[in-house]
């Protein structure tokens, strides 16, 4: 069973940053686009960052300047730089994958989600 497994949370002061990693189970067979998502108290989740298997990015505006996505695609791993973090980055940010598993079928997968709390 194809696992998503997000790492690097936690709480971090306005104007620090945090490094998410996201790191997909052995059992695959290759990763097309990845992405990472947020959802805060009280709203909808939302892209935050996404990156194709190409290496193309796109970004949230609110994000743009602040944050960076890479994949490593030897280690199967998706990671997001966050820079001068501000209190409304708050929220659990998820991992997204287009997995294509040994099975031969291509489907999307979802991380457990990790919480970033931006408080001074």
């Amino acid at each position: 069973q194809v696992q998503l497994v997000e790492s690097g949370g936690g709480l971090v002061q306005p104007g620090g940053s945090l490094r998410l990693s996201c790191a997909a189970s052995r059992r695959i067979f290759s990763i097309n686009d990845m992405g990472w998502y947020r959802q805060a108290p009280g709203k909808e989740r939302e892209l935050v960052a996404t990156i194709i298997s190409g290496g193309i990015t796109n970004y949230a505006d609110s994000v743009k300047g602040r944050f960076t996505i890479s994949r490593d695609n030897a280690k199967n791993t998706l990671y997001l730089q966050m820079n001068s973090l501000k209190p409304e980055d708050t929220a659990v940010y998820y991992c997204k994958a287009s997995i294509r598993t040994i099975t031969g079928a291509t489907s999307w997968f979802w991380g457990q989600g990790t919480q970033v709390t931006v408080s001074s």
